[in-house]
């Protein structure tokens, strides 16, 4: 292993920045504007010697020696001459590459690379304890909101059961709009749009890419165990109708689209499932206050019971208050001749897809308004073993829908229920289809 070298008490840390964007750039002003207050955080200055981009001419706005720039990211990451390297470039490639030969030549490294963790962080924090050196990533996950060290750190002594999160601050802010204002989906999208929270290709966040990327990071982290973006059953908010909206605000509910990562337990022994998906959520719970684009996580743990992480969960400001908190402790690690805690794999367990997983559905049933209707309904849930908890009837004439709340049970057995009712000669249809989340 190589080994970590101290460096002398008056000898700056030589800073690196891989990508100026909206977040880079506010990290690089930071990183210069607070240099003195940061050299008294760390005990030594910290000096940004490079920002690596594609456009060395681009005009930017930032305050930086125009030296400072350059475009050949690969030579600058295996100078061997820097102590931390930022990365917020984005995306898997080059970015995966450029990480790995950063630690190999003895940097350590700061991203906020939540697709490229999901994708190859087992592979990433074995190279950095290889390398003894760290790889932080709390501004992955939630942008300003600290999740990472109260997961891997504040809780290693205690039993995390449960994690969910409102981890996509534009599909909240499309379903606030919707919930708040009555907007449909594609008004909420375009406001949105306009207002610089969703892209001009939003798949990412609207399909639930990008919350699913963050949720096999929080998995990994609440049970200790490596995790993909294929481990993650994804389900985005564009088949969200303003009738769902409308029948969950009838119910005391918001809609939510929601990662949640929990420990289940099965005759073999403990399995973890992770899962994105829209669901309502009960007005009584601390997420469904969580309005706008911002974002929170809320925890459930066997001895700190439950808490709750808020606040903004992108954005420059935001995000780069989260890789500078990461810059300040990784440097202080390189000054104490130490390197942090890694991302722990040991529990060996089950990971187990969705249906597996326990949950509510509520669903409206279209059928027709006649004698004997109710009863083949009850006959089809008491078939796959779901029992009703709550059923409103609605209509007129020949029509009628039937409003119906589930009991807990396994996904797979809510499902296979709607599949049955879509059979039935009784049932016109069935038009909306939700999970039921985060009940007391």
């Amino acid at each position: 292993m190589n080994s970590v070298d101290r460096p002398p008490r008056d000898h700056p840390l030589r800073v690196a920045l891989l990508g100026c964007g909206v977040v880079g750039t506010e990290v690089a002003r930071r990183l210069t504007r607070d240099a003195d207050e940061l050299a008294r955080r760390v005990g030594v200055p910290l000096e940004l010697v490079a920002i690596a981009v594609r456009d060395v001419a681009r005009e930017r706005d930032l305050d930086v020696p125009a030296e400072l720039f350059t475009d050949d990211a690969e030579a600058l990451v295996r100078s061997g001459d820097l102590d931390i390297v930022i990365e917020v470039l984005g995306g898997i490639e080059p970015a995966g590459d450029l990480i790995r030969a950063a630690l190999d030549h003895g940097a350590s490294v700061v991203t906020a690379n939540k697709a490229l963790l999901a994708d190859q962080g087992a592979d990433l924090f074995a190279v950095a304890e290889k390398a003894e050196r760290d790889l932080s990533f709390e501004a992955a996950i939630a942008g300003a909101i600290p999740i990472v060290r109260p997961l891997r750190e504040s809780l290693a002594g205690d039993r995390v059961s449960r994690v969910l999160g409102i981890v996509n601050g534009t599909t909240n802010y499309i379903l606030d709009q919707m919930s708040t204002l009555g907007q449909s989906f594609d008004e909420a999208l375009a406001e949105a749009q306009r207002l610089g929270y969703a892209e001009a290709d939003p798949t990412a966040d609207v399909d639930g890419h990008d919350a699913a990327a963050k949720a096999a990071l929080l998995a990994g982290l609440a049970f200790h165990t490596n995790l993909t973006l294929d481990d993650v059953h994804c389900e985005g908010i564009r088949s969200v109708t303003a009738e769902a909206v409308r029948s969950a605000s009838e119910m005391g509910s918001v809609v939510k689209l929601l990662a949640i990562c929990e420990q289940i337990e099965t005759p073999d022994g403990p399995a973890v499932s992770a899962r994105v998906h829209p669901a309502m959520v009960p007005l009584s719970h601390p997420l469904a206050s969580v309005r706008g684009a911002f974002n929170a996580v809320f925890v459930e743990s066997e001895a700190a019971g439950q808490l709750m992480f808020y606040g903004p969960g992108a954005g420059g400001a935001p995000t780069a208050s989260a890789v500078l908190g990461d810059v300040v402790s990784v440097a202080r690690n390189r000054v104490s001749d130490v390197f942090g805690p890694g991302e722990t794999s040991h529990a060996d367990v089950e990971l187990v897809p969705i249906g597996r997983a326990r949950t509510q559905y509520h669903l409206v049933v279209d059928v027709d308004d006649r004698a004997g209707v109710l009863a083949t309904i009850a006959q089809e849930f008491a078939r796959f073993g779901v029992s009703i908890r709550t059923l409103r009837q609605e209509g007129h004439d020949s029509d009628a829908q039937l409003v119906i709340v589930t009991h807990e049970a396994e996904d797979e057995s809510l499902a296979a229920t709607v599949e049955g009712l879509r059979g039935l000669d009784v049932v016109r249809g069935v038009s909306s289809v939700m999970r039921v989340e985060g009940g007391q």
